[in-house]
């Protein structure tokens, strides 16, 4: 347990408050801890170890992640319109984050990868403490048309070997008109998606997530952590060189990232008590640790549904 759950404990938020000079950290600390909500949220393994971008890209242009044992390549796809055919850009934020852990997340509990949204995702979404009116709706909307053109490539290597994801995120996708808000109804998962998702799934606290929603980087920095810490055999020390190439493609100097990085990592460790991370001069030294989600949970996976020819 960090030092902010402690002060938390043994001084109350007033109390707390008077004593640490971070008020982000402990609120978010707070808010984790005072969470009564229990659930349970998964993500493919794939997506723990690289990200989407955290803002905006031009909407041509590839995203592109290149680690030493992981390569994640995520081209814009494109939609029809009455002007002729336009690029609709990769997805990037904490919304499409959030919209990817509710896909993979319903597809694990129902061992489905056709997967129904509209009111569940708005419910999901107000559960996490995401406003569903308004710009917050239509960054929504738009992340999941994102989400839902784009085609991506995981090159993933284990030792001498290599393995490739090579699909788009799902096969079909059903929109709403507007009238209705115009927000995605249903989804279907690639198989190919599917079946590495199936294999590889990591489990998260919803109640991380709800703490979190907003914060891009620290979301991603809370999966990466709540993916590798537990299997640690010992200690693992990683450079800022190699967290930059992780985790820094949207900054343009590493000075910055690492300023930022810091900053976002003291926030994926509030609403990961168990978590131990030393930071040096030279990066991180990850240290074995208890996962977030206790290994004995496992998701309630229902019978797979008949999938349509």
């Amino acid at each position: 347990m960090g030092r902010i759950h402690r002060l938390l404990e043994e001084h109350g938020r007033q109390g707390a408050l008077a004593l640490s000079d971070d008020r982000k950290e402990l609120e978010v600390a707070f808010d984790f801890m005072s969470d009564e909500q229990s659930g349970v949220g998964f993500l493919f393994s794939g997506w723990c170890q690289a990200a989407l971008p955290h803002r905006k890209q031009p909407d041509d242009q590839i995203w592109l992640i290149e680690t030493e044992h992981l390569k994640l390549m995520v081209e814009p796809g494109s939609v029809a319109t009455e002007e002729g055919v336009i690029r609709v850009g990769v997805p990037y934020g904490s919304r499409a984050r959030l919209i990817l852990l509710y896909l993979q997340t319903e597809a694990i509990k129902t061992n489905s990868r056709e997967i129904e949204l509209g009111r569940s995702l708005r419910e999901w979404l107000q559960k996490l403490g995401v406003s569903i009116g308004g710009k917050s709706m239509k960054d929504v909307r738009e992340q999941a048309l994102r989400l839902s053109r784009c085609r991506m490539t995981f090159q993933i290597a284990k030792g001498n070997q290599t393995g490739f994801v090579n699909q788009n995120i799902v096969d079909t996708a059903l929109f709403t008109n507007h009238d209705n808000g115009g927000l995605l109804e249903t989804v279907k998962l690639s198989e190919g998606f599917f079946e590495q998702l199936k294999k590889h799934p990591v489990p998260l606290q919803e109640s991380a997530i709800r703490a979190i929603a907003n914060n891009s980087q620290a979301l991603d920095i809370y999966c990466w952590l709540a993916y590798r810490l537990h299997v640690l055999p010992g200690d693992c020390q990683i450079t800022w060189k190699a967290l930059y190439a992780q985790f820094g493609r949207s900054y343009a100097r590493l000075r910055k990232f690492r300023e930022n990085f810091l900053e976002s990592l003291k926030i994926a460790l509030a609403v990961y008590p168990d978590a131990r991370v030393t930071t040096t001069e030279t990066g991180v030294i990850l240290h074995s640790s208890k996962p977030p989600v206790p290994q004995k949970t496992t998701p309630q996976i229902k019978p797979a549904k008949k999938q349509a020819l």
